[in-house]
């Protein structure tokens, strides 16, 4: 498969649990390149967006630039984004989150996803695939209804 943009950079803290990440599933597809923080050998990130809690909106005006997920606690994020500071942040505004997640020290942000949620949007938004980005992701039905959104859309 051709891609016809960017592949999707998702850099994961190395003290995340596999167990409950909701985008290692996505590993091994060929639009996705994992790396482990802090990333060794990184690609260019020129004409990469990153996606962020605050910045601008994601919208169609990106859709030729390549996205950079940082997957992370919201505790830990910040020394990811300062790592990754030079790279153009894009939030995604108005959406709901499915995943329980309940922080004990608040630092949620209001508008936080869960990475594959984030993923899947950023792809609805900038027009590429989005088939099979939620199939193992267990709150798929309650995002998708939460948001109106079909799956293939």
């Amino acid at each position: 498969m051709e891609l016809t943009y960017p592949v999707t950079v998702i850099v994961r803290s190395p003290r995340e649990n596999p167990r409950k990440c909701s985008i290692m599933p996505l590993r091994g597809r060929p639009d996705v390149l994992f790396l482990t923080y802090p990333a060794v050998d990184l690609p260019s990130l020129d004409g990469y967006v990153r996606l962020a809690a605050e910045g601008p909106e994601l919208s169609s005006a990106d859709a030729k630039c390549g996205v950079l997920l940082l997957d992370s606690s919201w505790q830990r994020a910040s020394a990811m984004t300062r790592t990754f500071a030079a790279t153009p942040p894009r939030s995604l505004n108005g959406y709901r989150t499915a995943y329980p997640r309940v922080s004990r020290r608040g630092t949620d942000p209001v508008n936080g996803l869960a990475s594959i949620e984030a993923l899947f949007l950023a792809y609805h938004i900038l027009g590429r695939p989005t088939e099979g980005l939620l199939h193992e992701y267990h709150w798929r039905g309650e995002f998708l209804a939460a948001n109106r959104l079909d799956e293939n859309s």
